[in-house]
């Protein structure tokens, strides 16, 4: 089985990237032939400086290899570093209805909130489905949220197959099992809401942030809901079985201040990602081999895609000089 899964360059990044793909990532390499890439196209609808590209691309990179992906087991690579997928994303859009483009859930929610909407974020289930589509995935880690492109992907896969011959195979969404992870307003974590707790900040940046996160006003002596507590939700994620009933427990009991959560949610953390500071500073200080990492996993992954692509353009017509 082939996986594939992107993630973009657009900020920093923090426990809903990890919780929501990244741990799975790291954990897939060892059962699937895994394709991972850097997606600093799809950024570009958001970051348009070109210097803070580079970095944010180098740290995610950065990031990756400090949580443990092996390069000798995943393919692990730059979006950009394979143009073809641009190509093939022009050619899916020539049999895509415009329709179909219009029913993304990311280009509703912005027109509904009046936000300015580019071509690029128009089209952003084209390019994804290129991405998918040019390394023959059979399945796509995604949160429920993502699972209408993945479907899309499948429509779009279906049109150039009816439209010219089979060239494409279906890919298979595959549900992270990570719940939402709630950011320190309680909305999704995201970079947009600007609500992240970043996994290798500063450790009095991070503390502060947590001792931040929002809660209700019930008072210390009286029993809590964990079930809607923000703070119980990432202590979830981060603490194993045993201490997660515990807290449960002392939750529904009462005499607990939610103090007292966040502060074992900043040492569950800090258990977690602070060990790796160093790892990271590590890699950080090797600029030369993160590249080399990157370079590698493109001519990879380029070698898949050009296969792909010289079927779709035999299966279009279209003639290419040889190089």
């Amino acid at each position: 089985m082939r996986v594939l899964s992107g993630i973009q360059s657009s900020g920093t990044l923090h426990l809903g990237n990890y919780f929501g793909a990244m741990k799975q990532h790291i954990e897939l390499q060892h059962q699937h032939e895994c394709f991972y890439f850097i997606a600093n196209y799809h950024a570009l609808t958001t970051i348009q400086d070109a210097d803070r590209m580079r970095q944010l691309t180098r740290d995610v990179a950065i990031d990756y290899l400090t949580l443990g992906l092996d390069p000798d087991k995943a393919v692990f690579f730059r979006q950009s570093d394979v143009p073809e997928v641009t190509e093939l994303a022009w050619i899916l859009s020539t049999v895509t209805g415009k329709g179909l483009l219009e029913r993304a859930h990311s280009f509703k929610d912005k027109t509904a909130k009046g936000l300015p909407v580019s071509m690029g974020l128009f089209c952003y289930p084209l390019l994804m489905a290129a991405d998918i589509l040019i390394y023959r995935s059979d399945i796509v880690p995604v949160g429920s949220d993502q699972v209408q492109h993945i479907e899309m992907t499948q429509d779009m896969a279906g049109y150039f197959n009816q439209t010219y011959r089979p060239v494409f195979v279906r890919p298979e969404p595959r549900l992270n099992e990570s719940p939402l992870v709630p950011g320190i307003d309680g909305q999704k974590m995201s970079k947009s809401y600007g609500n992240t707790i970043e996994l290798f900040g500063d450790p009095r940046t991070i503390r502060k942030k947590i001792m931040s996160i929002k809660t209700d006003s019930t008072p210390v002596d009286e029993p809590k809901n964990p079930a809607t507590c923000n703070v119980f939700a990432l202590l979830k994620l981060l603490a194993d079985p045993a201490e997660v009933t515990e807290w449960e427990q002392r939750y529904r009991s009462g005499g607990m201040g939610y103090g007292e959560a966040k502060q074992r949610l900043f040492e569950l953390y800090e258990e977690r990602f602070g060990r790796l500071r160093e790892v990271r500073a590590g890699w950080a200080a090797r600029p030369d081999d993160v590249e080399d990492v990157l370079r590698a996993g493109g001519r990879r992954a380029r070698a898949v895609a050009r296969e792909v692509m010289a079927e779709v353009r035999d299966a279009c017509g279209l003639v290419v000089a040889r190089e």
